[in-house]
């Protein structure tokens, strides 16, 4: 088994939810005994082996591997705030990372790529199919939400600009093992502009001009990383495991958000 995808089946396991519920099955046909650990908070109470408990003065758990199929489901922003970058743009960047998500997919690992209010399931065109249509999160969440399977591991890749209610966000990490690459601004730490310039607004089009000096820009790093501190915030207390796409490295973004070396 790859190392992200033990790290996909790990979390879409014992990812914490809301309120201390985790989603764990009772052992049963098809689990395979592997080893007693520690207990760590979180673990499913079914699974404390009282006797070894007993022995040594201190909860233990019983770890089981089970052969399962996971089902790599995807929901990605390509609007036009995405084809922004310095040297690569987050789209490149993104289409790095999903196909480094669905590259995962082991034996009967099922793939669904939502786009366009429909989802595909063929595994070669899910890492490859783009969006005809404008991107809208809150739908294509509520159709991840009628569409795929209790347990399904969710990757959304989105700038934040365009984001569903908090319900709907806690709905999806109560049913799915969900997980989000928040697209890091390409010039949070340093805006190159200075002077009198033309500025562009990458949804609409629209132009203006503006005078950046060291004040604007020290401004601009500020909110910037207010922005992106929120929205962590925002998606950590839904329940969603978080990481950030850093442009150009959408595979490391992906291992990283998973505890993973890139």
């Amino acid at each position: 088994m790859n190392a992200l995808r033990a790290a996909i089946l790990r979390g879409a396991r014992a990812t914490p939810r809301p309120g201390g519920a985790t989603r764990g099955s009772r052992p049963g046909d098809g689990f395979v005994f592997s080893q007693l650990r520690a207990y760590v908070e979180g673990d499913d109470p079914r699974r404390i082996d009282h006797a070894a408990s007993a022995r040594v003065g201190a909860l233990q758990t019983r770890v089981y591997l089970e052969e399962t199929a996971l089902v790599l489901a995807a929901i990605v922003d390509e609007s036009g705030s995405m084809r922004v970058g310095r040297r690569s743009t987050l789209a490149a960047t993104a289409d790095d990372a999903v196909r480094a998500w669905f590259g995962a997919a082991e034996g009967e690992d099922r793939a669904a790529r939502v786009v366009d209010e429909r989802v595909v399931r063929d595994k070669r065109a899910a890492p490859l199919v783009h969006a005809a249509a404008p991107f809208r999160f809150a739908p294509a969440l509520t159709l991840a939400l009628r569409a795929l399977p209790r347990g399904a591991s969710l990757l959304a890749i989105v700038d934040g600009f365009d984001l569903p209610d908090d319900e709907l966000l806690g709905r999806a990490a109560l049913r799915f093992d969900a997980t989000v690459l928040l697209a890091r601004d390409p010039w949070q730490d340093d805006l190159p502009l200075r002077g009198f310039v033309r500025l562009r607004d990458a949804e609409s089009g629209r132009v203006r001009r503006a005078f950046v000096g060291t004040r604007t820009r020290a401004r601009y790093r500020a909110a910037s990383e207010r922005r992106a501190r929120a929205l962590e915030t925002r998606f950590r207390t839904a329940g969603w495991r978080v990481g950030a796409l850093v442009e150009g490295d959408g595979r490391g973004s992906l291992h990283r958000a998973f505890g993973l070396a890139p």
